[in-house]
């Protein structure tokens, strides 16, 4: 008899991925099908969320080309977060979904955050153009012919749910990023829903990330060659299903994800509010809290000067306790701790014998900086972190964990499995179908640590100071 197996489906910003994954965590296989980001403007970011749909569908049928496709239990779902996708009366995309990394709601943004302390009440937490909320209020100024459409308002992993089940669910931690939810009492807000201008009704049903939604459609089963019991686990957002598939679910427990952008989630027990800080507290996957500081341009920065510089030079970068160049990798403006979309990357130091080397080692330096200031804002809330795990394609570099070990002053362990968001979403579909009694028990024996990166006294010591000066740069480009 086959062994059972659950499918994580991760809805990236570039690609979906698929894993295909065994009671024990091992993967039988894994696809990616990449799709486009359209740039309509400077500052827009778009995708036609039909593209997830096929890829999706398309890459599944990769997937089970060559296994026993009766074997397939479950599946679920990791996806980007906070983008806006509106349905019209006849279930159909009004219009390309507006992407977390979009900033064209910078003016609706300033508007909600001129009373932070009311919004954080409301919410747990202040605007951010890459909010929903932010980006409904731009869609009803600007196109309010689209606006009077919006029958159902979903995020991008909830299109794909609604695909597999026509089911109109979303989950507590995808929610969470939409500005719409009072994250510490676990319920959509009545004066977020008015101050935006929508209605409940036009927002979907709220599940836990391990609930089941249902069985698969049946048209869809057929399609793809799955059994008709196939069940769908509502999933959640990628941040979230990545600390699934990293174990961080602990109070206090860390994680670092480098990918596109890059983010710092520490999990919590309880509602932690960050009041207005440039910080987010949303609702975990396991049902809890997380604290979370987020990077826009994290492997994107490090890809962009690859591209650059033409060649993988990061490659055969080395520590260089003499490099006195900095980096900011603000590409896409930046989130944490700064909420400016404006803010723009930058070299310092520059000098006639500066190296690519130099640069390439800048850039990696620059992200893990970027992180540091996450982290220091959680330090002033009280939380004291002194490891972190690391997923993500940036935690493939042979140096890149070593940087940020030092630069932020925790050890950083390296799992058996880089597939965070893919993994912790098959996690849940496991839970779901019963293979473990829940998420805790599932990590425990399916999330090991390969490795631990610990702190160098030389090194720590070089990036402390070098840290304190970087903390110097943005403010004096501010003031050009």
């Amino acid at each position: 008899m086959a062994n059972n197996t659950y499918i994580g489906v991760d809805l990236g910003t570039s690609a979906v991925k698929l894993l295909l994954v065994e009671k024990t965590g091992k993967i039988v296989n894994s696809v990616s099908v990449p799709y486009p980001v359209n740039i309509p403007k400077p500052n827009f970011s778009e995708q036609d969320p039909t593209l997830w749909w096929s890829a999706t569908k398309s890459g599944l049928k990769k997937l089970l080309s060559k296994v026993n496709k009766s074997s397939v239990k479950g599946i679920s779902f990791s996806g980007q977060m906070h983008g806006l996708v509106m349905l019209d009366q006849h279930d159909q995309v009004i219009r390309p979904c507006i992407l977390w990394n979009d900033g064209r709601s910078q003016k609706e943004t300033d508007a909600l955050n001129k009373n932070a302390k009311k919004l954080n009440a409301l919410t747990g937490n202040i605007a951010f153009p890459g909010f929903t909320a932010p980006k409904i209020m731009w869609v009803k100024k600007h196109e309010p012919q689209n606006f009077k459409k919006i029958k159902k308002i979903m995020l991008p992993k909830d299109y794909i749910l609604n695909q597999f089940t026509h089911r109109f669910v979303t989950d507590y931690s995808d929610a969470a990023g939409t500005l719409l939810l009072d994250v510490k009492n676990k319920k959509w807000s009545k004066e977020m829903l008015k101050i935006v201008g929508i209605k409940e009704k036009q927002l979907p049903k709220i599940l836990e990330s391990y609930d089941v939604v249902s069985k698969i459609q049946p048209s869809v089963a057929r399609e793809l060659g799955l059994s008709p019991n196939v069940m769908i686990v509502t999933g959640g957002a990628d941040n979230a299903i990545a600390a699934i598939g990293t174990a961080t679910t602990t109070h206090q427990a860390c994680n670092i994800s480098l990918g596109t952008s890059g983010t710092l989630l520490i999990a919590l027990d309880a509602y932690h509010a960050g009041n207005t800080l440039p910080i987010h507290s949303f609702n975990h996957a396991n049902g809890k809290y997380y604290l979370m500081g987020c990077i826009l341009s994290a492997a994107s920065a490090y890809s962009w000067w690859s591209n650059v510089s033409q060649g993988k030079v990061t490659d055969n970068v080395s520590l260089n306790l003499k490099n006195d160049i900095y980096f900011l990798p603000y590409l896409t403006g930046e989130r944490c701790p700064y909420n400016d979309p404006n803010a723009t990357g930058a070299f310092f130091n520059l000098k006639s014998n500066t190296t690519r080397f130099d640069m390439s080692l800048a850039v990696l330096e620059g992200v893990a900086f970027a992180l540091r200031d996450c982290l220091e804002i959680a330090r002033k809330m009280g939380i004291k972190i002194n490891s972190t795990t690391i997923c993500g394609g940036g935690a493939k570099s042979k140096i890149w964990p070593t940087i940020i070990a030092n630069a932020l002053n925790v050890d950083v362990k390296l799992i058996n499995a880089d597939e965070g968001p893919g993994l912790g979403a098959a996690i849940l579909a496991m839970v779901a179908n019963h293979e473990y009694k829940n998420i805790n028990d599932a990590t425990k024996h399916i999330v090991k640590i390969s490795k631990v990166i610990k702190r160098d006294k030389k090194l720590l010591a070089y990036y402390q100071k070098k840290y304190q000066t970087y903390h110097k740069l943005y403010p004096l480009l501010q003031k050009i």
